[in-house]
């Protein structure tokens, strides 16, 4: 496991009005942002400069250097399986639906995305002892709302859910489409593009409307080893929507209500953020909004995420530049740690354990012939062999037999089996000889006791509540009396009567 931050450039879009007195760009990568509000009259104690320090800035830089420096590491890692995401934040027109997929017109300046499936499947050609599956999903959130820009116009729509298996965080019901070469994974990103939302304002022609992620699926194989591993990672794409002053960007009707939603989430990943960034926080708010549940594997997460601030050097945009620079210093307080990702293929996995299984037994085999032992089986026992196997133990038991000879764990394993059988087996008899001997009934409950006087007809007598008695007698039977008892009954008759005679002689 390696502990790894986000990284965080700065991309200025280029502009002939460029604010040099306001923004200073030194050689450390620092960013420094000087204020033109200055009080007249009165003490003022508002913070006029700012700096921020990051990982780099680019100034008038190519799409080719940024890719160089920010995306091409991210891909060979992602080749190994490790999951990566290259996420572009600002505000609306700072340049990051161009710094993502880039420009048709020129082939200079494509985006991160067709520069990365090109790098993506040259290096595959290269990699001749691995075999690569490439797969590709674009999915959209408008307005809270998923929705999945390949799905075909005869396709039924789906309600996207997004849910987290195994700490990976999945998106079902999307579409995820095959793509075997460069040509195919491109056109799959053109056919999304194409039904994604935008819409014109004061600061853009093109705004997008929405936060949009182009995923690439990879799934590499050995095939020179017949291994049950594999490596599955995915290569995120994030082209945030940028936020909005709508005081700015005079958006009125359904676009002022498509700011509101994005102003909405690009808050709560703020949240999201500051929340990761504090370790005493035990709790991180990944379900406020659908952007940033999605976005739960690249922050904070088993992932390599850079993140490109995307600022529009110009004056009038200086206080959208700070919080964009602001927002880029709280994620490089976020740290994230990569894991590969390998699974194993079960089908592959039960072959080589049955494959293990034939050779252990084989060795055990070996094993027995060396030491005189041949006749010694490693398979389960057979019903003939359990009768021989128990009638040993009875001989044992009985005390014919002195001992048993011991071969192997299994049958060790089969002689503690066939000892309980036949502890259980006489258990059953005795059982079955003390209800016949004292007349013994099994209760509902599974109890024993004994059967009372009252329920023989005609029998008296009753037992001692113990579940055991004397026994009962039938109604016909007498005590016999006692001779010396019968004497004492006549001579207490006769004086009896004498005492009366004497009382009526008086």
């Amino acid at each position: 496991m390696t502990h790894n931050r986000v990284k965080v450039v700065v991309r200025v879009r280029p502009t002939n009005s460029f604010a040099h007195d306001n923004i200073e760009i030194l050689e450390d990568s620092k960013v420094v942002v000087h204020s033109n509000k200055h009080a007249v009259g009165h003490i003022n104690n508002q913070v006029s400069d700012w700096s921020f320090p990051m990982d780099r800035v680019f100034h008038n830089a190519a799409q080719d250097s940024v890719y160089n420096d920010c995306v091409s590491q991210i891909v060979d890692k992602a080749l190994n399986g490790y999951n990566g995401t290259v996420m572009a934040y600002g505000q609306t027109g700072a340049g990051k639906t161009f710094t993502i997929t880039g420009s048709t017109e020129n082939f200079q300046e494509r985006g991160m995305i067709p520069r990365a499936l090109s790098h993506l499947f040259q290096s595959i050609s290269t990699m001749i002892e691995s075999s690569v599956t490439v797969r590709v999903s674009y999915m959209e959130i408008y307005n809270e709302i998923l929705t999945d820009l390949l799905a075909t116009e005869d396709e039924e729509p789906k309600t996207l859910t997004i849910s987290e298996d195994d700490g990976m965080t999945i998106v079902k019901g999307l579409n995820v489409r095959l793509a075997n070469n460069e040509e195919e994974a491109l056109n799959l990103l053109f056919e999304g593009e194409t039904n994604r939302v935008i819409a014109e304002h004061a600061l853009n022609h093109a705004s997008s409307r929405s936060h949009c992620v182009f995923t690439v699926h990879i799934e590499s194989r050995s095939r020179t080893q017949s291994s049950s591993n594999y490596t599955l990672s995915k290569l995120n794409f994030v082209d945030l929507a940028g936020s909005e002053r709508l005081g700015k960007t005079k958006s009125e009707g359904l676009t002022k209500k498509e700011a509101m939603y994005i102003n909405q989430s690009l808050t709560f990943l703020e949240q999201v953020i500051i929340a990761v960034a504090d370790r005493k926080r035990e709790h991180v708010p990944f379900r406020q909004s659908k952007l940033t549940h999605v976005l739960k594997d690249s922050i904070g997460g088993n992932c390599n995420t850079v993140m490109i601030a995307n600022i529009w050097g110009e004056a009038a945009q200086l206080e959208e530049t700070i919080s964009t620079l602001r927002f880029g210093t709280r994620m490089m307080c976020v740290a994230n740690e990569p894991l590969q990702n390998v699974h194993f293929d079960p089908v592959l996995l039960v072959k080589e354990y049955e494959q293990e299984i034939k050779s252990l037994k084989m060795e055990l085999a070996m094993h027995d012939t060396l030491a005189n032992r041949s006749n010694v089986s490693y398979e389960a026992y057979t019903e003939s062999q359990q009768f021989d196997l128990q009638q040993m133990i009875k001989r044992y038991i009985s005390g014919s037999v002195a001992d048993i000879e011991i071969v192997n764990l299994r049958q060790v394993k089969e002689i503690f089996k066939q000892f309980k059988m036949i502890v259980l087996n006489q258990e059953k008899e005795i059982e079955a000889r003390m209800i016949q001997k004292y007349n013994i009934d099994l209760t509902a409950d599974g109890s024993k006791s004994s059967r009372r006087g009252s329920d023989i007809d005609g029998g008296v007598g009753e037992t001692d509540g113990t579940g055991f008695g004397l026994g009962v007698a039938p109604p016909t039977s007498k005590l016999e009396k006692a001779p010396v008892v019968e004497t004492r009954k006549l001579k207490s008759r006769k004086a009896t009567k004498e005492r009366v005679g004497s009382g009526v002689k008086k």
